[in-house]
């Protein structure tokens, strides 16, 4: 086999990984979304409470019973619920998302505006939690009991911290006594600093203990023990090896780690005074807003999505026995 034929077919192989993972992706991705709503839909029917009061201004409104019936009727709400159920699929099918109760404004606008703000946290947060573990793990792989203890110390701390406790701590050290950064977001880039360490010191402490074993497990391996021969030393078999070993289970839990991260924001958000996605669905919720709470829901189903398929195929590209197994 000739240099380049070897070439041509390793960028097939590559293009065959890819297209694979996401023809499975893409069909996992829309039982997903299509489980994600009519859970939604289902839940926010059992919590106590008149969506066309919602609609009226909520419970302080004092609506009378004819405009509540007048609401019930514009909204379809008066129809039975397998009705409305299927309206509202036939409304996101059509990439409808409806009108916000509490805002009156379409639900798209709405979290257009919140999205680059939760997303612009999240992965700042994601590249810190990555470097924190690459750091870590590099420096406790083969540093001896006395580090490897430490390291598992730290990593089960920092993962163990929940995200409101954390931010108040955070919050007293850099913000109050020392002065550092600002309680509450800005909107500026010392703003973003404590938020970003909020989500992203859990987060760390899965990705470290993840990407140390992965690479302790790449330490024992044959061709470690090549590299060693041939004179490498730990650190240069370390960046080119046991990292890139290491990083397949790592990369493929980014996916998990971003609905995480969404999942915190809802926290973080709140404590900071951020706006996004995830001060926008407390706030939904609170005003039981069915359409911007079904919004946010599938906005981040489909970031997830996305980003499982984005892990998956770095992760097969990574890994090369994938793409022998899709040649």
């Amino acid at each position: 086999m000739t240099p380049g034929s070897a070439s041509n077919t390793g960028r097939r192989s590559i293009a065959a990984v890819a297209a694979r993972c996401a023809g499975g992706v893409f069909v996992r991705g829309v039982v997903v979304i299509w489980a994600v709503a009519t859970l939604t839909f289902f839940a926010l029917r059992l919590i106590p409470g008149d969506p066309a009061l919602a609609v009226l201004g909520g419970p302080g409104s004092q609506a009378s019973p004819e405009a509540l019936e007048q609401v019930r009727q514009q909204y379809g709400l008066d129809q039975p619920l397998p009705v409305q159920y299927a309206a509202m699929i036939g409304r996101l099918l059509s990439g409808d998302l409806g009108q916000s109760y509490a805002l009156k404004v379409p639900v798209a606008d709405l979290l257009g505006a919140q999205l680059p703000g939760t997303v612009l946290l999240a992965a700042a947060a994601l590249v810190l939690a990555w470097l924190f573990a690459l750091a870590l793990a590099l420096w406790s792989t083969g540093a001896g009991r006395v580090a490897a203890s430490v390291a598992n110390g730290i990593e089960l701390t920092s993962a163990a911290l929940p995200h409101f406790w954390l931010a108040t701590v955070l919050i007293a050290l850099f913000s109050t006594t020392l002065g550092w950064f600002p309680p509450v977001s800005t909107g500026e880039l010392g703003g973003l600093v404590l938020p970003v360490l909020t989500l992203a010191i859990p987060l760390a402490g899965f990705l470290a203990a993840v990407l140390r074993d992965g690479m302790l497990d790449a330490l024992a391996q044959p061709f470690v023990l090549s590299a060693r021969a041939r004179g490498e030393g730990t650190l240069g078999i370390s960046l080119r090896h046991t990292i890139r070993h290491a990083a397949i289970p790592a990369v493929a839990l980014s996916g998990w780690a971003l609905g995480t991260l969404l999942s915190g924001a809802v926290v973080v958000e709140t404590i900071f005074a951020r706006p996004g996605l995830g001060r926008t669905l407390l706030q939904a919720v609170t005003a039981r807003d069915v359409p911007v709470v079904t919004g946010v829901v599938l906005v981040v189903a489909v970031i997830y999505v996305l980003m499982t398929l984005l892990s998956d195929t770095a992760s097969a590209l990574v890994d090369p026995r994938r793409q022998g197994q899709a040649a």
